[in-house]
């Protein structure tokens, strides 16, 4: 094997960004080394990682990058100048670490000495304990690759087998636990802390480790089983077990401490009074005041990178106790992962195009205005992220509300319709004049209202409306959230219908997926999945799929979509491109047009002052929370919003003590899905007109 060298980019937490160093991969030694650049490549390496038992992975951000994670724990994030060269460092790496490995593997003392070794070695008299973590590290995962080896050369597992593997388990976990304790019992300050980063990297990674081994074994366990019986039996499933230990209880420890909902703890903040104390009046809708909404001024940038590389040991101890498709529903986040509003607010930036919403009614044939929807629902999403970092918005409690709404000069509207024909080009947005100093009686309004209307599960309700143009969408979504791995899913179960009173037409269609993705070190957004949009009058349908980057080339954020006639089988547009870029429109004619979402002017939203919301609006309710965010008091931010959740929980359990249902504000349950109470359909007669 020959020794590679050459320059790539090494991502460095000092200056939290990316820099040139020269690496070489010492095929001979095992290691992966780096300098400062190649002329001091005779000096003393700046770097070095141990490549056995290392795990080689590209990652799934773009075609460059890749990682390097040793056994010691240690991590390298590089970046290549293109694919090619990715591809090439990869595989020469993985060769080398596949070869010290194994070698490593061969040289292993028999399992049943080394688990002794083990043993002696708890008790810190025998020179082994003196030995690096790093080099504990590597020798454990040799005992496992060594046993692995063994196993593999089995035709079948005899009982005994797992006799003998369960008492090494239960070896490995008394040493696990005794690990655990001895780090807890560690004192908070001085030379050697329960905090210390390595302590706590060694700690998530040993309980991570053991509730992988725990999960193996079932499967060894079923597969005896399977062999005994002859086969599995038919719809017998192999599920991953749930963590041996409860979740809420490893947050007690080191830096974690923070973010517990600790029961004893006495409140050190006054929040909001709660719905008992401020009486059933809060259940009551609220008529909102136009004239008291002003233009918005809030400016939540989510622009730091430092909080999630300071507490990446946190985000480690997290990730031990999650399981691959474990449902996150119900487990707590740390708070320094929050985005500063809360999920109902992120709604209403689906809105802030209002000119593409209102001139979806202005097409004047049935294919035009499907069109036109499309267009305005691929334009949706790319506001609704705020900077490229990924962050969690607040959950919202049940009974919050937000409200807001646009306003939208009708001039700048008909300009818009007038260059947004099939045939032509869309202007550059940016260029449009402001709509200042308008009068209403000039300016279209449209009008948003959200609801948490279920906690269990975790329901919102949204509605939006232009009256002047007889025009509404009313939704309800429920997010499922699921741990993959370096990536956290969300699932938007649920429907929207956007209702056209004045052509007597319903378009309904639902939500994406959402991936946060690269959890461990600068996560980032990424769409995917299938969305059907359909009118069932017209006939129209469309057909978006928003396209996940494959494991190796491809672009990011990629989305498609067909619109179809139904009754003809015609495809009569087809759009490409990116959701937060720039989209191609392709028409049956020939035509093509490109929106450029980058160009696009936003149209601000108009809230009421926080001292006219009432209790129970997202940003009155959480403004303790996102002041504290904003001033960079993480601990002060995890405590209001503990106090919050607090209060919903012992609120919900009184309701449940003294049998009172609850009882929503603005949405009423039909079905399975929930309608606003005094949705404009309800008000105004729907027109069934000619065309």
């Amino acid at each position: 094997m020959e020794n590679v060298c050459g320059y790539l980019m090494k991502y460095t937490n000092l200056v939290t960004g990316w820099q040139y160093r020269f690496f070489v991969l010492n095929n001979e030694a095992g290691l992966l080394e780096y300098f400062v650049n190649e002329q001091s490549r005779n000096q003393k390496p700046r770097g070095t990682l141990h490549l056995a038992g290392a795990v080689i992975s590209p990652s799934d951000e773009d075609s460059h990058t890749f990682t390097v994670n040793a056994a010691s724990g240690e991590q390298y994030k590089l970046r290549a100048t293109d694919a090619k060269e990715r591809q090439h460092w990869v595989s020469r790496l993985q060769i080398c670490t596949q070869h010290h490995t194994e070698a490593i593997g061969k040289n292993n003392p028999p399992l049943k000495s080394r688990s002794f070794s083990l043993a002696s070695q708890s008790s810190g008299n025998s020179p082994g304990s003196q030995r690096r973590p790093s080099q504990n590290a590597i020798s454990l995962f040799n005992v496992g690759h060594s046993k692995l080896q063994s196993v593999g050369k089995r035709t079948q597992l005899q009982p005994d087998h797992l006799v003998e593997v369960r008492e090494m388990m239960s070896h490995a976990e008394g040493h696990q636990r005794d690990l655990i304790r001895r780090i807890e019992c560690l004192p908070a300050s001085g030379h050697l802390t329960s905090l210390d980063q390595d302590l706590l990297m060694l700690k998530a990674t040993s309980m991570a480790t053991m509730n992988c081994l725990n999960d193996c074994f079932h499967i060894l366990q079923l597969q005896h089983a399977s062999h005994q019986k002859g086969s599995l039996p038919s719809g017998t499933t192999i599920e991953w077990l749930e963590p041996k230990l409860p979740l809420p209880n490893h947050y007690k420890n080191g830096g974690d401490q923070n973010f517990a909902p600790e029961q004893n703890k006495p409140v050190a903040v006054r929040e909001e009074p709660s719905i008992s104390e401020s009486g059933l009046l809060t259940r009551e809708p609220e008529e909102i005041n136009a004239d008291d909404e002003v233009e918005d001024i809030c400016d939540n940038k989510e622009d730091d990178l430092g909080a999630v590389e300071e507490q990446r040991s946190v985000i480690l101890h997290l990730l031990s106790q999650l399981k691959l498709g474990m449902d996150l529903t119900r487990v707590v986040l740390p708070t320094f992962i929050l985005e500063k509003r809360s999920l109902l607010e992120m709604y209403a930036d689906f809105m802030s195009h209002p000119d593409l919403f209102i001139s979806i009614t202005n097409g004047t044939t049935a294919e035009e205005r499907m069109i036109r929807f499309v267009e305005y629902y691929l334009t949706s999403f790319h506001e609704g992220r705020k900077g490229a970092i990924a962050k969690k918005p607040y959950n919202p409690i049940i009974g919050e509300t937000f409200h807001c709404s646009w306003r939208m000069p009708k001039s700048d509207v008909a300009s818009s319709m007038t260059a947004s024909s099939s045939s032509q080009a869309i202007p550059d947005q940016a260029s449009l004049p402001e709509p200042l100093n308008h009068v209403e009686a000039d300016c279209y309004t449209v009008r948003f209202v959200a609801e948490q209307v279920s906690h269990h599960p975790p329901v919102s309700g949204f509605y939006a409306e232009c009256a002047e143009r007889k025009m509404c969408v009313n939704a309800h979504v429920w997010t499922k959230s699921k741990f993959l791995g370096m990536s956290i899913g969300v699932t938007m179960v649920g429907e929207g219908i956007l209702s056209l009173l004045e052509h007597g037409e319903e378009y309904t269609f639902s939500l994406p997926c959402a991936y946060a993705r690269s959890i461990l070190t600068v996560p980032w957004v990424e769409l995917g999945g299938k969305v059907n949009v359909n009118c069932a009058k017209t006939g129209y349908s469309a057909s978006i799929t928003f396209h996940t980057k494959p494991f190796y080339g491809g672009k990011l954020h990629r989305v498609t979509a067909e619109v179809k006639h139904n009754t003809s089988n015609t495809v009569v547009c087809r759009v490409q491109g990116e959701w937060n870029s720039v989209l191609e429109f392709t028409y049956s004619n020939g035509e093509t047009k490109y929106v450029d979402l980058t160009k696009l002017s936003v149209t601000k939203k108009r809230v009421r002052p926080l001292e006219k919301q009432g209790p129970f609006e997202s940003r009155r309710l959480w403004k303790n929370v996102t002041e504290s965010l904003r001033d960079s008091e993480i601990d002060k931010a995890t405590e209001h919003k503990r106090a919050l959740e607090e209060r919903q929980r012992s609120e919900e359990r009184h309701r449940a003590e003294t049998g009172t249902p609850w009882q929503t504000k603005y949405f009423i349950k039909e079905g399975e899905g929930w309608i606003y109470c005094d949705a404009l359909w309800k008000t105004i007669p729907v027109t069934q007109p000619t065309e």
